[in-house]
């Protein structure tokens, strides 16, 4: 994790949806709160477009984050974010407190690598189907990786690739494994086009015909 987001945070003392509008509306910021560990949840208030500019960028999402409140700092993660139904503009966001000895649980994106290059797409037609585009890791703070890759090169043809295939990080786990074999759940596949397997059986029927005329 080489990237470090700092949120600047200000004490919330006003509660409720009135007060709420107008933080928004007044000083363009937005109510959140940080809780979990061992110490009482807090209402913070923050910068509304620093942290929609800092959501812009994927790492956010799968960092541990620096909250600065009065001087101090502490590390959490981003936990739920809340967005204006059909506005441009978040509402809430929650933020749980991390501990450098205590795993999480974040939800980390892939990376699908090589996918124009690989033979099977690019050689045999094949086209790639992702079935998911992130996955719940379990992990310390420190081991915590900004996206997993899936190097797509070696996969063939009606292959598909499993949460048990990914190759993790020392130190991290899927969560859904955990749960057992039944949630082994397919990542991503190579098929041909529904209309090139046509083709196919097509032609191959054909090349039977032949024979049997032979």
């Amino acid at each position: 994790m080489s990237q470090e987001f700092v949120i600047e945070a200000f004490p919330r003392g006003d509660q409720g949806r009135g007060a709420s509008r107008r933080l928004r509306r007044e000083e363009r910021k937005i109510p959140a709160i940080v809780y979990g560990g061992d110490k009482e949840a807090v209402s913070i208030s923050i910068w509304h477009n620093e942290l929609k500019k800092a959501l812009e960028n994927e790492a956010f999402f799968s960092h541990v984050l620096t909250i600065e409140l009065d001087g101090k700092k502490e590390s959490v993660i981003l936990k739920d974010l809340q967005r204006h139904p059909y506005k441009p503009l978040l509402t809430h966001a929650d933020f749980l407190r991390v501990d450098k000895d205590h795993e999480i649980h974040v939800n980390v994106p892939l990376h699908f690598l090589n996918e124009d290059s690989a033979p099977a797409i690019k050689l045999q037609g094949g086209v790639a189907n992702h079935q998911i585009n992130e996955v719940e890791v379990i992990c310390l703070p420190q081991n915590l990786p900004e996206f997993i890759e899936v190097d797509m090169t070696t996969v063939e043809m009606d292959q598909v690739v499993h949460l048990s295939d990914l190759k993790l990080p020392k130190g991290v786990k899927v969560a859904a494994l955990l749960q057992g074999e039944d949630h082994d759940l397919p990542v991503v596949a190579i098929h041909k086009p529904r209309g090139a397997k046509a083709d196919d059986a097509e032609d191959a029927a054909e090349g039977e015909e032949g024979e049997d005329k032979e």
